[in-house]
């Protein structure tokens, strides 16, 4: 079967396993996959991540993040650029994501970024997704 939004089946995948309690939960790998997870483990959204080499594309093993009563650490994903509708957005005009307390995922020129990161290097792109 062929895979048009390979981000969006990523966060979709997170949002599943977490609904129903996993530890971890395993991904197809790729570069901007990669760098979504990074962000995530960097703002404290998953526990870890680690690249697995199969004989194929690879495999992205996420640590989901609980705390306490096992209520999960992302609230919310939504992708927002689509392959059907892309957004970009100037530095000036990246939304804040519940007042600030989400974040937003842009892929830039400089690589891919988180919202404070994006307006700090006044540099803008096509908005990806928002956790909070």
């Amino acid at each position: 079967m062929v895979m048009t939004d390979p981000i969006a089946d990523f966060l979709n995948r997170i949002a599943n396993a977490q609904r129903v309690r996993m530890d971890k939960v395993d991904i197809p790998a790729s570069k901007i996959k990669l760098n979504i997870a990074r962000i995530l483990k960097e703002e404290g959204y998953i526990k870890h991540y680690k690249f697995i080499h199969d004989n194929r594309q690879g495999i992205l093993r996420i640590q989901l993040k609980y705390d306490a009563q096992r209520q999960a650490a992302i609230a919310g994903l939504k992708r927002i650029s689509k392959p059907g509708r892309r957004v970009y957005v100037g530095y000036e005009d990246i939304p804040k994501i519940l007042n600030g307390l989400g974040i937003a995922i842009l892929s830039t020129s400089k690589g891919i970024l988180t919202d404070k990161q994006a307006r700090k290097e006044k540099v803008g792109g096509e908005l990806l997704c928002a956790v909070w």
